[in-house]
């Protein structure tokens, strides 16, 4: 019987180690507040993912080494958070295409450093349709969020008077959006999207609100638990299926990414953008700029892929130099599942 997950080494922080982790943290806060940006998937381009699964999954069996090594991380959530509500979306507000077509740049240039996961990878049948299952839900779940929102919302915040139901209901929607931050390519703005939620949700962080109706930190409470259940179980069960049966797992995560490049462009806040473009005619600049934006961000994301693969084959070399060794982790890790 197989151990339940993989035995996996931490990293070390020294400053620079520290500071990569605590920029994943703050992709990871960004994600929450804009549409179709995934963190998992920079923590894959930063070859942080598996040990922020582990760290996630193992924090109570390890506390101290777990908590340490997710501290730069929480911070960097923090940071993200706060620079999305106050900057993001003001940003989102002006120019949203533009800011959209940034984001959608850097994941796209970044692409293939997740696609890199299945290197040496037998592509069989159930690869292939759990890849093209990964594409269709991030994009099934744009399409339905602009189908919910353009039938239901009257501009009233959802919250203006909390409910019972609605409290409860919050907790397995928080374990919803826990799991999108372990699960890449799944947004957790995009599920609160095609609940209807979202735009309330932000709108309630105001000292106003909180004065008007404060059983919405009820509301907090219910989404935190969820969201910590979520992700704690989730990052258990990826770090079991990843021991298992790696590559058959990485096919539906690079089908999940590449699906969210998409999604980035059809979800409620990009579709009201384009209503209001076919009701008052297109913004030029938001578009020029979007365009530039998304070329710039594919151009400096890719950059620092291939800063990344360059950085992995000095190690890979050096670690052959000294071990006398040909095979790496990552080529070992793949052997059993191709059987």
């Amino acid at each position: 019987m197989k151990q339940e997950s993989l035995e996996i080494a931490l990293i070390r922080y020294n400053k620079k180690t520290w500071c990569k982790s605590a920029l994943l943290g703050f992709f990871i806060g960004l994600a929450v507040i804009v549409p179709g940006i995934s963190g998992s998937t920079v923590a894959i381009i930063f070859k942080l993912y598996d040990q922020f699964l582990y760290a996630v999954g193992n924090l109570f069996r390890q506390f101290k080494k777990c908590f340490f090594f997710l501290l730069p991380i929480g911070i960097g959530i923090l940071i993200g958070l706060l620079l999305g509500f106050i900057a993001v979306e003001k940003l989102l507000a002006i120019l949203p295409f533009a800011v959209v077509g940034l984001f959608a740049g850097l994941m796209c240039g970044a692409f293939p450093a997740v696609k890199d996961e299945l290197k040496g990878a037998k592509m069989n049948g159930r690869r292939i349709a759990l890849l093209v299952l990964g594409v269709l839900i991030p994009i099934a779940i744009g399409i339905v969020s602009v189908g919910l929102n353009a039938s239901g919302s009257d501009g009233t915040n959802a919250f203006a008077t909390v409910r019972w139901w609605q409290v409860l209901v919050c907790i397995p929607v928080g374990y919803v959006v826990g799991v999108t931050q372990v699960v890449p390519g799944l947004s957790a703005s995009a599920i609160l999207l095609a609940l209807g939620w979202f735009r309330s949700l932000v709108d309630s962080v105001s000292l106003d609100f909180w004065k008007s109706e404060p059983r919405i930190f009820l509301v907090y409470v219910a989404l935190g638990v969820g969201f910590l259940l979520g992700i704690f179980t989730f990052s258990r069960l990826l770090t079991y299926l990843f021991g298992k049966a790696r590559h058959t797992t990485y096919s539906m995560i690079v089908g999940l990414s590449l699906g969210s490049v998409v999604a980035m462009f059809y979800n409620p806040d990009v579709f009201s953008v384009y209503a209001s473009w076919a009701a008052e005619g297109v913004n030029v600049t938001d578009i020029v700029l979007g365009i530039a934006l998304f070329a710039a961000g594919v151009v400096g994301s890719y950059l620092l892929v291939r800063y990344q693969r360059k950085k992995d084959e000095e190690a890979r070399l050096a670690t052959c130099g000294t071990d006398g060794k040909t095979g790496t982790k990552g080529e070992n890790a793949g052997t059993e599942e191709e059987k």
